[in-house]
């Protein structure tokens, strides 16, 4: 009766009312407490989970326009965002990718060349792992890898020649490496995990600055790369201990599967030949194509990608590379999110709540950035442990925005910081998608994720603090910190 569902789902409305009508402090507009209400509401129903995240998203649409925060076609304008078809692209070419079976010959393959040590083997997987979720959603990664790492365990496990019990401490290492470099991978690119897209999308509707492909790769992939390593460092020498290094029969166990695959298709090859232009395009866009095509962009590409593989035929003539039923299984809750976010977002500014928001928050004048962001950071990184982390950047944003104006500082500095926090919740099984598929697997207790991921929780804090605070001016060339302050 009492379950967190149910009372998220009184306590929604019931913080929509009261600060409809109890809190009107001095310089709050009624747009700007409108927005704040419906805000309110949301932000309970996302945290809670009272209903679908996806349902609570079109909230914007009922509460925006009746309460006079935001009119209805700018609500609704929200929900086709430039950056919802840059999403809806990717995973078009994503779907592409599993249907013809490309993913497992490429994780097959990084696997097998790899080689047969136990603690090589494990970073095969993430390498395969990290490299998929750059392109596809995090879950479809995991989703995709897992089956193929849990015929790895079971071929140890029959193997006699396995000492006891070895099985067992491979099978959690591995588990927990497919979940995190999931996790991990989809920090590298802007299509590799939601919150990326939903900051873009504030960046570009609040500032008129475009984050382009190239330029967040510049940045995310090294993250990742390093968290990657560090992460592989730490299951493999730290977490867990093999007394057995060398894995009797890995090999052939790969070359099974590889074979059971068949030779490349030709399906296959078209695929991946679409998924090197479509990549080739978005890393030189801004640097190569504009020159060439002056109005093109990142959604463009994706967009034309994807129609591409509605067009070219597989070896059966009368079938294409893509058919709209394997479109509709694009997760539309997760654009439907992303139409939420932007509409927040979008409330924020142009009712003047982001301002007044901001205003309240010059206390934190005197913390210095280093601090305001590892504050910032670790805030972010447990709260995702018990919420999405595509609903939490879709909130907690917009703040940001103000914050950062009240302070003085250039807002690429939180707003990013708290965007790589979101995707690095490594502790609990509801916290991401991929921790949930691998729990589901029967190799790990919620005990083994809650140590093993806290470590990884704070090596990730300091890791991203440390790029955002350091690395993040020079690689974007952002103004110096000291010239920022007002």
């Amino acid at each position: 009766m009492f379950s967190k569902k149910n009372i998220g789902l009184l306590l929604g409305p019931i913080g929509f009312l009261l600060v409809s009508y109890f809190f009107h402090p001095k310089g709050l507009s009624s747009e700007a407490n409108a927005i704040l209400a419906g805000t309110i509401w949301i932000a309970i129903w996302w945290i809670t989970e009272a209903i679908p995240i996806a349902a609570t998203a079109l909230l914007p649409i009922i509460l925006f326009p009746l309460t006079d925060g935001l009119s209805l076609s700018e609500t609704t304008a929200s929900y086709g965002h430039m950056y919802v078809f840059l999403y809806i692209g990717g995973f078009i070419l994503a779907i592409a990718i599993e249907k013809w079976k490309l993913h497992k010959r490429i994780a097959l393959t990084i696997i097998k060349i790899v080689g047969t040590n136990v603690q090589f083997i494990i970073l095969g997987f993430m390498i395969a792992t990290a490299f998929l979720s750059m392109w596809i959603s995090n879950t479809a990664s995991a989703v995709m890898i897992l089956p193929v790492g849990m015929a790895i365990v079971s071929q140890l496990r029959d193997n006699p020649a396995t000492i006891e019990n070895e099985n067992i401490i491979f099978g959690k290492a591995l588990m927990l490496a497919i979940a995190y470099s999931a996790s991990i991978g989809g920090i590298s690119t802007l299509i590799g995990t939601p919150p990326n897209l939903v900051l873009a999308g504030i960046i570009k509707q609040t500032y008129g600055i475009e984050i382009s492909f190239a330029q967040w790769f510049s940045f995310g992939f090294p993250i990742a790369i390093i968290l990657l390593f560090l992460c592989w460092i730490y299951l493999t020498r730290v977490a867990f201990q093999f007394k057995q290094k060398e894995f009797p029969g890995g090999r052939q166990e790969i070359k099974k599967q590889l074979k059971e695959l068949g030779p490349i298709s030709y399906e296959e090859k078209a695929v991946f030949l679409i998924f090197l232009l479509t990549a080739f395009a978005w890393i030189t866009r801004s640097f190569l194509l504009k020159n060439f095509i002056p109005k093109i962009d990142d959604t463009i590409i994706a967009i034309f990608f994807a129609v591409l593989l509605f067009i070219v035929p597989s070896k059966n003539k009368e079938i294409k590379l893509m058919s709209w039923e394997d479109a509709v299984k694009l997760p539309w809750g997760i654009v439907l999110l992303f139409g939420g976010g932007m509409a927040l977002a979008l409330g924020f500014e142009t009712s003047g709540l982001a301002i007044w928001i901001g205003k309240q928050m010059t206390s934190l004048e005197a913390v210095s950035l280093f601090t305001l962001l590892l504050i910032l950071v670790a805030s972010v990184n447990f709260l995702t442990e018990i919420t999405s982390n595509l609903a939490t950047t879709a909130m907690l944003l917009p703040v940001l925005v103000s914050l950062a104006a009240a302070l003085g500082l250039h807002p690429f500095y939180l707003l990013v910081g708290a965007t790589l926090a979101a995707s690095c919740a490594f502790m609990l099984p509801v916290a991401t998608p991929p921790n949930a598929v691998v729990f589901g697997s029967g190799y790990l207790k919620i005990e083994d994720m809650v140590r093993k991921g806290f470590v990884l929780n704070i090596i990730s804090i300091f890791l991203v603090t440390f790029f955002v605070y350091f690395l993040l001016p020079i690689i974007w060339d952002l103004p110096e910190i000291t010239a920022l302050k007002k």
